[in-house]
């Protein structure tokens, strides 16, 4: 499979890991499948144990950031629309913080959350004509913070992302009916990546999503990308994207202060 992303500048290849990336030597196995009623046992081992390990290394060094600066682009179903938007975001860990400029489309667009200030509240300012309503207050989980997410803004970030994940494999764990492959020389732009697959073949209430993807940098460590497909209305069709989650050109080195999440900064618009 030369392309399985929705984005066209994103390639994906069918080949395993290198060994280098093998826990205990178990991630050389490309997967085990499991009945849905089986349980497991010390004998076999459930196949996304090693892919757990994997996500909590990952984890370990987004925890090691205090912040970044990066491009963000998501699309996800919200209600009965597929939303599309590219952001640039900063995040800090301590407390934290985020910093949303939208680039398309709101272009202009402006949200800063702050943990603990302003009454827990994001605040938010629109460019051009509806910028003159001023800057809005608004609740993280409201109506008009969630109209075209999946998630509030306190989920945002690579580190929530990752939670996300870890969350949803443990809970898996739980049943068989689990596949889990692994590939390198995946690519995001320019960006080399080893991804971590993990799929089910028939709906079942315990599973969420059929088929969930994870792209790690291979010269950072970093996860960069989240990927959440739906089971397939029919068979032989292909799987419906819910949501996909990329971070790219990310900024670790920089150091971040209140300065970057206030709204008197002059840089910003507010």
């Amino acid at each position: 499979m030369a392309r399985t992303s929705s984005s066209s500048n994103s390639q994906f290849s069918r080949r395993r890991f290198a060994a280098s990336f093998a826990v205990g030597g178990m991630l050389g196995i490309a997967g085990q499948l499991l009945f849905a009623d089986e349980p497991t046992s010390n004998a076999t081992e459930h196949p996304l144990i090693p892919a757990l390990a994997h996500a909590r290394t990952c984890m370990e060094k987004v925890q090691k950031l205090s912040g970044y600066e990066s491009k963000f682009t998501k699309t996800e179903v919200v209600g009965k629309q597929t939303i599309s938007q590219t952001i640039r975001i900063k995040v800090r860990h301590e407390p934290f913080s985020v910093y949303m400029h939208f680039e398309d489309p709101h272009a202009g667009r402006e949200v800063i959350f702050v943990e603990g200030r302003n009454n827990n509240n994001l605040l938010v300012h629109e460019a051009g004509f509806a910028s003159l309503i001023g800057t809005l207050e608004l609740a993280p989980t409201g109506g008009q913070a969630m109209a075209e997410n999946r998630y509030p803004i306190t989920k945002a970030g690579i580190q929530q992302m990752m939670e996300a994940v870890i969350e949803q494999w443990e809970a898996e764990t739980k049943y068989g009916e689990t596949e889990v492959k692994y590939f390198e020389d995946a690519k995001i732009g320019n960006m080399k990546c080893r991804v971590i697959e993990s799929s089910h073949p028939h709906p079942r209430k315990q599973f969420t999503f059929h088929m969930t993807r994870v792209w790690i940098d291979e010269k950072s460590g970093l996860p960069v990308r989240v990927q959440q497909f739906g089971f397939p209305a029919k068979s032989g069709a292909k799987p419906p994207v819910i949501e996909d989650y990329t971070f790219a050109d990310i900024k670790a080195e920089v150091r971040l202060t209140d300065r970057d999440f206030d709204t008197k900064n002059p840089s910003y618009n507010y």
